[in-house]
């Protein structure tokens, strides 16, 4: 079902995007050779608590940790574990939380010390794919409109583009209309209109779009075992047009990245 928000709603759901925000921004310290994925959930688990908020993703159709933690092949929906992130790794990370009656949910994924060349180009461009989409957020505009700016970018670059996993819609629930593709249709599906909150979460892959799951029930994988790459950020529709609740901002304050990339997209300023 489609919920549309209202302003004070939005602003809720800005704080629910926002601890999930810095919690990511946490943990970006942290990833690192050597270091776990269990170790990182508890992290973010206990950052999340002391908030005043709840971990979205724990318990959620019985998923048993607060992070999807999801390394290298991994798409996403990886389990944390006691294994240790190596040099070269990439990791997408990501996170829900509940707060005030709504959830926010965000994704990142990170370098663990030196990444390859061809791994850090899938990131940067996964990661631009998503602002194209974010661009076409707009009322008057449809699901497709998203789903092709990021298809098209993406494609255009030789990259996979995921078609089973999608985004979706954001409030009360962690999962609420429309689904957001990140493939599609000019001008096809449901039509944008003020008060929409979407996370918009370009999975792409570096070969073949295709995907496999493992026996744990969770774990997506690419098929041909190459990288993946997953950002999300969680947006509305105020006055028409894309509004960022959740932020990369922390992450950039803590791996010492300048960036304006995000600035295009608020009407109303953060306050960090």
């Amino acid at each position: 079902m489609i919920r549309i928000k209202t302003l004070e709603e939005i602003e809720l759901m800005r704080e629910s995007a926002l601890i999930v925000s810095k919690t990511l921004g946490l943990l970006a310290k942290e990833v690192k050779p050597g270091v776990s994925t269990l170790y990182l959930d508890k992290l973010a688990e206990e950052f999340i608590r002391d908030n005043g908020a709840i971990p979205g993703f724990l318990g959620l159709y019985d998923f048993p940790n607060t992070l999807c933690m999801s390394p290298n092949a991994q798409v996403v929906h990886g389990i944390p574990n006691d294994k240790p992130m190596e040099d070269g790794d990439v990791i997408s990370i990501d996170c829900g939380a509940l707060k005030n009656g709504f959830y926010g949910d965000h994704a990142y994924t990170f370098e663990v010390g030196e990444v390859a060349e061809e791994t850090k180009k899938l990131l940067q461009t996964t990661k631009e794919s998503l602002y194209e989409g974010i661009r076409q957020f707009k009322a008057g505009n449809r699901v497709g409109d998203v789903g092709f700016a990021i298809q098209n970018y993406c494609e255009k670059r030789g990259y996979g583009i995921v078609r089973e996993l999608v985004g979706h819609g954001l409030g009360k629930e962690m999962h609420e209309g429309p689904e957001m593709p990140n493939y599609g249709k000019r001008g096809r599906g449901k039509k944008f209109v003020e008060g929409l909150v979407v996370a918009i979460e370009p999975m792409v892959n570096l070969g073949t779009h295709k995907i496999n799951q493992l026996n744990d029930g969770w774990t997506i994988l690419t098929r041909d075992n190459k990288p993946s790459a997953h950002f999300e950020h969680d947006v509305a529709i105020v006055n028409g047009k894309p509004e960022l609740l959740s932020t990369f901002k922390y992450v950039y304050e803590a791996l010492g990245i300048v960036s304006e990339e995000e600035d295009e997209f608020r009407q109303i300023p953060l306050v960090l």
